[in-house]
């Protein structure tokens, strides 16, 4: 099989000039990709154990396309490895490349090639549940941001949103609020070191590609950093379901902290008393409340609306 090469493009709008990276998909090699009628490869040749070894100690594994394309597109990441599955070729292949290569265009940030195996070599790296989607990457994590740069961002800015998430731990609705806050233009998801998780595969998945773009800060008590934030100038708006007044197009005009609660157990009384305002989504009574991500959803999209 003769090299697949992805074909010179003229750099994209505002990319740097300079030498360009032909990003190869290492498949010149008929034995990069699985047979598709075998199952996993056995361990006599070793490549399945050291597949399943391909996490370094401080390294993580993320899988799911749209959270990999966005991982390998984004030059602050540095990965070791690109696993693709033999099945997925025709969906997966040129979108990698393309991803590839525009990173190297814009910044010289250089990929590995991609490495071909069968989907359930795949399977087997991944909890149970996880729906890799034909791909998996194997990455360095992400710097840690500090709440401090955000604020210095948001200097004279008109308005602004964080969203700071209370209590929430389940790295699935924390994905789907990072990716809705990303959607929505938000600054930063703020959580409580002690009781959220990691970015983890589960996470990066739910968020789809929001991880990469959005900053993910873990602060050590949520009081202090609303505090910190009303110095800032941040008007820290509480969504609780007990609170007397509704959520109004004036409600999120400016420089907002949206606070929300976890499912069931909601704000902690410490959280609500430091909040400048409380407030509640008006839902009917057919249902007692919203889940996180629905919540979230609402609220930036009236943050985006009084503010547009």
């Amino acid at each position: 099989m003769a090299k697949h090469k992805k074909p010179n493009r003229p750099p994209r709008s505002g990319a740097r000039s300079g030498p360009r990276s032909d990003f190869e998909t290492g498949r010149s090699d008929p034995s990069h990709r699985a047979d598709r009628t075998r199952g996993p490869r056995g361990t006599e040749d070793g490549e399945s154990e050291a597949l399943r070894r391909v996490l370094n100690t401080n390294n993580q594994l993320l899988y799911g396309a749209h959270a990999c394309l966005a991982a390998i597109a984004n030059p602050e990441r540095d990965i070791h490895r690109i696993v693709l599955a033999t099945q997925s070729a025709d969906e997966l292949e040129v979108p990698v490349c393309d991803a590839a290569n525009a990173v190297f265009a814009e910044c010289q940030v250089t990929r590995p090639k991609i490495e071909w195996r069968d989907r359930r070599e795949i399977n087997d790296l991944l909890p149970r549940d996880a729906v890799h989607q034909g791909i998996c990457i194997d990455t360095k994590p992400l710097p840690h941001p500090v709440l401090e740069d955000i604020i210095d961002d948001a200097q004279g800015l008109p308005s602004a949103c964080i969203v700071v998430l209370d209590q929430a731990t389940d790295p699935r609705n924390i994905g789907a609020v990072m990716r809705t806050a990303a959607a929505f233009g938000a600054m930063a998801v703020v959580v409580q070191d002690k009781h959220a998780p990691d970015i983890t595969g589960a996470l990066a998945k739910a968020a789809s590609g929001a991880v990469e773009r959005l900053p993910y800060i873990k602060v050590t008590n949520l009081a202090r950093t609303l505090d910190q934030l009303k110095a800032a100038e941040f008007w820290c708006v509480g969504f609780d379901g007990q609170a007397q007044d509704y959520l109004s197009g004036k409600t999120l005009q400016g420089r907002n902290a949206i606070v929300l609660g976890a499912e069931g157990a909601g704000l902690r009384r410490l959280t609500r008393e430091t909040c400048d305002l409380l407030v509640k989504i008006p839902i009917s009574d057919a249902v007692e409340s919203l889940n996180l991500s629905n919540a979230a959803a609402i609220a930036l999209f009236q943050f985006a609306q009084s503010n547009s």
